[in-house]
């Protein structure tokens, strides 16, 4: 890449030293350049951490004089993660009279997956309105029609989840012989479809009796599993 010429022919066949100044070739420097600004721009964006925000609870402070929250039954939508990546979905609660029944009064169960058309689709169609409220609010960002930053941006749909007083309060319970995946799962339809209010629960015996009816498993194969 540097040239340098150091002799030079002269007449009678004599040769002279001489000093010429050298001359860089920076082209291929240039090129080593670009190729590193490519590779650290991909390296980072592929190291970059995927994170899923969570709004936790506020801290109780005293939990002696702290009423737990009303949940009205029509709003309230049941989630069990079940077996072999299953979700099974009942409305509403099952009252005391009814389980405590010889045999127990169960509700119907709706089983589904986590396909674009199972769970999402049923939580779509019971978060419609809060659901519009946010999706119209983004397309207004994304097109700037309203100047406003992420963050900004971020709290303004967490006010409007705050205000929705129509929304499903989803509670999830997970059998025991649900994978860790599901619950991730459950958590990004979540976020996707918008949902203002759910928390997980423990599930109840009368549901793990649920699922395992739905799903034909005996119970001596759940008990062998734990």
């Amino acid at each position: 890449m540097a040239e340098i010429i150091q002799q030079e022919q002269q007449k009678g066949g004599k040769r002279r030293a001489k000093k010429h100044a050298p001359h860089i070739d920076m082209t291929p420097m240039v090129d080593l350049m670009c190729l590193l600004i490519v590779f650290f721009m991909l390296t980072t964006a592929f190291s970059k951490a995927k994170i899923m925000d969570i709004i936790l609870p506020e801290k109780i402070k005293d939990p002696t004089k702290q009423e737990a929250p009303k949940i009205s039954a029509s709003r309230t939508t049941n989630i069990l993660l079940g077996p072999d990546n299953k979700v099974y979905v009942y409305p509403g609660s099952v009252k005391p009279e009814e389980f405590s029944a010889n045999p127990p009064i169960l509700p119907p169960l709706t089983v589904t997956d986590f396909s674009a058309d199972g769970i999402r689709r049923i939580l779509l169609d019971r978060n419609r309105a809060l659901f519009k409220k946010i999706n119209d609010f983004n397309a207004e960002v994304i097109s700037g029609r309203i100047p406003i930053s992420q963050d900004s941006a971020k709290s303004i749909v967490a006010q409007l989840k705050k205000d929705d007083d129509t929304g499903p309060i989803v509670l999830i319970k997970a059998h025991k012989l649900a994978n860790y995946g599901n619950f991730v799962d459950i958590l990004d339809e979540m976020n996707i479809c918008g949902i203002a209010r759910y928390t997980f629960v423990k599930i109840a015996w009368y549901e793990e009796l649920m699922v395992e009816r739905a799903a034909g498993i005996s119970s001596t194969a759940t008990a062998s599993a734990r």
